[in-house]
């Protein structure tokens, strides 16, 4: 649990318990066996429990005299995508009630500019998270704003020096969609300990964090991505399975180990309007034992996980 705005450190969790817990709680389940539908993992619902919980710890918080926990999102440019993330941002904000500042600023934002605003929230005692939303224009390098925010205002978790902490098994701001994904296991009451993870995907923003979240949990993972061979034959002795590559349906539901828990991060649009994950669906959730839909599963608990972090750097900060 949280005390005192910091991390307990548990032996099986390594310091990872929070809003929504770390993966591990009460007695523990095995695979299910083969030839069965595969159970949904409902991310709109698990991220309103997430929700909810936020929600109730702010109004404590002020009924104790603790200062409402404050969150600036940034946005360059009017990339469609962007504006409806942000938008759904802003809303979750003022339903659990934080302080949130906007920043939409037009494309031809200069860096300097950008950075400036950065420095400016890094310094405003009311402020706890600075979001800059990705991607940015161009002309604007997006390592180099990133490594620009206070680490410990990072509530995206992407700052080199937050990475390095989770790597080393002392995790401050995690990353949300991993950090979300674990909350979603946490709802299958399977133990991870032991389980063979494979990671499709290496980016700095869901692979490598989600490999090393998965790693602490006592996963043994591997890690795929577009130089790998027999992507197939790895992707068969998965018993839990992350898909984030952004290729609609490119993991064929036929390699999914049967019994496995599937967790799709992907959301791809097709040319006739559906949205589609990473995953073909149909026919691997009539193998897996646990698997995410596409939309409603990993998007909502994104979201809900930024909630978090941002009520946990306002306790860190109390």
């Amino acid at each position: 649990m949280i005390r005192g705005g910091q991390f307990s450190v548990n032996s099986r969790c390594a310091g990872y318990a929070w809003i929504g817990g770390c993966g591990y709680h009460g007695r523990m389940s095995t695979p299910a066996p083969a030839n069965m539908s595969a159970k949904i993992l409902d991310g709109k619902s698990i991220a309103a429990e997430v929700q909810e919980k936020v929600r109730i710890a702010v109004k404590n918080r002020l009924e104790n005299g603790l200062k409402q926990p404050g969150l600036a999102v940034l946005l360059v440019g009017s990339d469609p995508a962007s504006e409806v993330y942000v938008r759904n941002k802003r809303k979750s904000c003022d339903e659990v009630g934080f302080h949130s500042v906007a920043f939409d600023m037009p494309a031809d934002t200069s860096q300097d500019e950008l950075l400036q605003h950065i420095d400016a929230l890094n310094a405003d005692d009311d402020i706890d998270g600075i979001l800059v939303q990705l991607p940015l224009p161009e002309h604007i390098d997006p390592e180099r704003v990133i490594e620009r925010i206070d680490p410990g205002k990072d509530v995206d978790g992407f700052h080199p020096y937050n990475v390095g902490r989770m790597a080393l098994r002392l995790p401050t701001m995690r990353s949300c969609t991993p950090r979300g994904v674990m909350t979603m296991l946490e709802h299958t009451e399977m133990d991870l300990a032991g389980l063979d993870a494979v990671v499709v995907g290496q980016s700095n923003i869901v692979g490598r964090p989600m490999a090393m979240e998965l790693l602490a949990a006592r996963c043994t993972v591997t890690i795929c991505h577009s130089r790998t061979k027999n992507l197939a034959d790895k992707v068969a002795r998965a018993d839990l399975l992350v898909a984030a590559v952004g290729r609609p349906e490119f993991i064929q539901g036929d390699w999914i180990k049967a019994g496995a828990i599937v967790i799709d991060v992907g959301i791809n649009r097709l040319e006739d309007g559906r949205l589609v994950g990473d995953v073909e669906f149909e026919r691997a959730s009539q193998r897996a034992a646990w698997i995410t839909p596409v939309p409603g599963g990993v998007g909502p608990m994104t979201v809900a996980t930024l909630l978090a972090n941002t009520l946990n750097a306002a306790e860190r900060r109390d």
